[in-house]
């Protein structure tokens, strides 16, 4: 090859590695720059930028600006939208803060209906000005007058179809309907402010000054500091019934008499840190801070039996060369450094509450060296159990702080408790249970225990409470799900023959018509995994059907599972359970699937819970509370020496039920025709002289569900015998007959 030719071969290649370098170093910077971009202080600046293009464009509509591009935008907004161009460019700037803020200060939770509403509010207002213009001639757009190309095109289409008059009354309620979803008004919040109105237009213009509140509202005000009290005027007393079979039957705690001694429940334990450990622990956590750049100080520390709360305020971190510039530490800053404080402390796990609710501190929750065992007594003795009046009041545990947590099984109504095996589920269900018949006697509350594992559950039998032993088949435990819709049904219907709403309205008129009152039935399911492995479509069915509906009736289901996963807690089931209570779980995934929400994987075991009420928006972090075997078997012998009934050993769910004592929700798809396919099934049985679900499936052309619920009841019945372990075909034990003939084959 000539001299020449390499020289140029060489240029070339020198020259397409220059330009696949360049284009290399082009991509890392531009990979770099999008990365930028993406974090945090390209998501500021960003948010900075559309906030300073809001602004931009609002002078150039307001004339104080020129520009070509600025220019020709602001002439889109307004022939589009007319006046509501100035909406449009305050949007840029509210979003741009809203941004920010949702990047600087506090996450912010972007939810459709007020983003709706504003929309529809907007649009009304467009077509609502051109509307009301319309009679000036204004006809069209020029110069940005009326409500732009939006509001002259909806206003024209609805006046020349359905006239002036009812386009104005459609365009008003449209606006209005957008603004009760903006700012989330409901009809309740629209009745309360029209009953707020009324009695400012009736209220007397003298008023007679209120006397000061009592001393016993002074200590509910000291003991809940964030809960305000107004004074009551004096109230006239009223005399005493004297007849106490026609007062009406209050929904409150059941008195003292006749319940068990508190004595039969083991005393509690001293809770909490040593103060040398907790000083130690401030300073390690104060000290790792600092170390990675973040100062902060903590200012308070609540002492569980489980976990201690420190909690942290955020410091300043100064900037400049005169570090005159300071900038408060962010609470994601700290959240990030969670696992970096878990080694610094040598604690297993540390979980943040950030920021805890009602105080303006970060908290870090670091477990104690020495667990504390809270026992149930414990619960039941605080003043928070004493003020809770509700006969389903049930002890839950200690939080953080140490106080005492309790909750109402039935304002919840129903409760989904969820955890891996030796988490505390069978104990809580047992502590919960004991709680529930310290305050509340056989007639007022009735028991049902359904326990696949045979083990917990099974320790209650001999309690008066429980309407029969402790469920351990699955089959029986569908039969007992049938059975709670069938009394719900009938509930329903004494409450509609007296005109009751719930129950408690029932019983005190059933009490002063001197009838028996209804006792309210809490349903226990220690293992939801079980039934649903055997019948999911029916376990489902069951369970929904009675959390939609069970409550205003006295029924109320706690179900337990250790597998949360979406084919146990599927979406129906944890719909209707909107109080959770998760102990620790395997994974994040079963966390979020209990909770909706990570956190429970961290979980410490042993009685370390979330509980989530039905009207809060986080979890609460208690420590369970703990009974033994032996209370129980106390509680369980005190009832039944002192008990004028004991349990029932013939429950009611093993009473057949005809299909017209069913509920429609219960019978079998085409119910009428059901004997005539028995009839079918029994003289094909005979004719075969074996027979198989399928070959009943097959012959008769009704569904498989169909033809296996046939054959179950022939089985009952004694016409076909069990099924044989070498298949799925069983003996018929009835001879055959020549007239029985299929009516297929005459």
């Amino acid at each position: 090859m000539p001299a020449s030719a390499r020289a140029k071969s060489s240029r070339r290649r020198t020259t397409r590695r220059k330009s696949q370098a360049t284009a290399s170093r082009w991509r890392r910077v531009g990979r770099y720059l999008w990365s930028n971009l993406r974090g945090p202080v390209g998501q500021q600046l960003a948010a900075v930028g559309l906030i300073l293009f809001g602004l931009l464009l609002l002078f150039t509509l307001a004339g104080l600006n020129s520009g070509v591009l600025v220019n020709a935008f602001a002439r889109l907004l307004v022939f589009l939208f007319g006046w509501g161009a100035y909406l449009i460019a305050m949007l840029f700037v509210a979003l741009g803060l809203l941004w920010l803020r949702h990047l600087v200060h506090q996450p912010m939770v972007w939810r459709w209906r007020p983003i709706i509403g504003w929309e529809m509010s907007f649009v009304g207002l467009l077509a609502l000005t051109h509307t009301f213009l319309r009679r000036y001639g204004w006809y069209a757009v020029e110069g940005g007058r009326a409500g732009g190309v939006v509001g002259w095109a909806l206003s024209v289409f609805l006046i020349t179809s359905l006239g002036s008059l009812l386009t104005l009354l459609i365009l008003l309620l449209f606006t209005l309907l957008g603004l009760g979803l903006a700012f989330d008004l409901t009809g309740n919040d629209l009745r309360a402010f029209f009953r707020r109105m009324k009695a400012a237009l009736h209220r007397p213009q003298a008023e007679q000054a209120l006397p000061a509140p009592s001393p016993a509202a002074e200590e509910v005000r000291q003991l809940s500091p964030g809960v305000a009290l107004s004074p009551t005027p004096a109230r006239r007393k009223r005399k005493p019934r004297r007849s106490r079979k026609s007062a009406p039957a209050r929904a409150v705690a059941p008195s003292t008499e006749g319940m068990p001694p508190i004595s039969l429940l083991h005393e509690a334990a001293p809770l909490g840190m040593v103060q040398e450990e907790i000083e130690r622990k401030r300073r390690i956590i104060e000290v790792t801070l600092e170390q990675f750049g973040l100062p902060a100080k903590v200012t308070e520390v609540r002492q569980g039996p489980t976990v201690t709360q420190f909690g942290l305020t955020p410091g300043y971190i100064s900037r400049g060369e005169n570090g005159e510039e300071k900038r408060k530490v962010r609470v994601n800053q700290i959240v990030a450094l969670k696992d970096d404080l878990a080694l610094a402390l040598a604690a297993r796990t540390v979980r943040m509450e950030a920021p805890v609710p009602g105080r303006a501190v970060v908290g870090v929750e670091v477990p104690n060296e020495q667990a504390t065992l809270i026992t149930l007594r414990h619960v039941l003795e605080s003043e928070a159990y004493r003020r809770c009046e509700a006969p389903l009041c049930i002890a839950i545990g200690l939080d953080v702080a140490g106080s005492a947590v309790v909750a109402d099984l039935g304002k919840m109504p129903h409760l989904l408790v969820a955890g891996t095996t030796g988490s505390g589920k069978s104990v809580f269900i047992k502590a919960m249970t004991v709680s529930l018949v310290m305050r509340n006697s056989p007639e007022q509350l009735r028991l049902i225990a359904i326990d696949p594992k045979i083990v917990e559950l099974s320790r209650l039998n001999g309690l008066p409470h429980l309407l029969g032993p402790a469920i351990t088949e699955l089959e029986k435990a569908l039969r007992v799900l049938r059975w709670a819709v069938v009394e719900m049904e009938n509930r329903y219907k004494k409450l509609a023959a007296v005109s009751a709403r719930h129950l408690d309205e029932y019983n005190r008129h059933a009490a002063r018509r001197g009838e028996p009152t209804l006792p309210r039935i809490v349903i226990l399911i220690d293992e939801l995994a079980d039934m649903m492995m055997l019948s999911p479509e029916e376990t489902e069915k069951l369970l929904t059907r009675l959390a939609q509906k069970a409550r205003a009736v006295g029924i109320h289901l706690v179900v337990a599972t250790q597998r949360p996963s979406t084919d146990v807690v599927t979406g129906l089931i944890k719909a209707n359970f909107p109080a959770r209570l998760s102990f620790a779980t395997a994974s994040q995934v079963d966390s979020r699937v209990v909770l909706d929400m990570p956190g429970a994987e961290s979980l410490l075991g042993q009685g370390d819970l979330l509980y989530l009420p039905p009207d809060a928006a986080r979890p609460r972090r208690i420590q369970g509370c703990y009974v033994t075997d032996e209370e129980v078997e106390a509680v369980i012998e005190w009832w039944e020496a002192h008990s004028e009934e004991p349990m029932p050993t013939s429950p009611p769910w093993e009473v057949e039920h005809t299909p017209q004592q069913r509920p429609q929700a219960l019978r079998l798809e085409g119910e009428g025709e059901e004997a005539d396919y028995l009839e079918r099934a029994i003289a094909l049985a005979r004719q075969m002289g074996s027979i198989s679900t399928s070959a009943i499936q097959r012959r008769l052309r009704i569904s498989y569900p169909r033809a296996a619920r046939l054959m179950e009841e022939m089985e009952r019945m004694g016409i076909v015998g069990p099924q044989e372990a070498a298949g799925r075909t069983r003996r018929v034990l009835l001879p055959p007959e020549e007239d029985d003939r299929p009516p297929w084959d005459e």
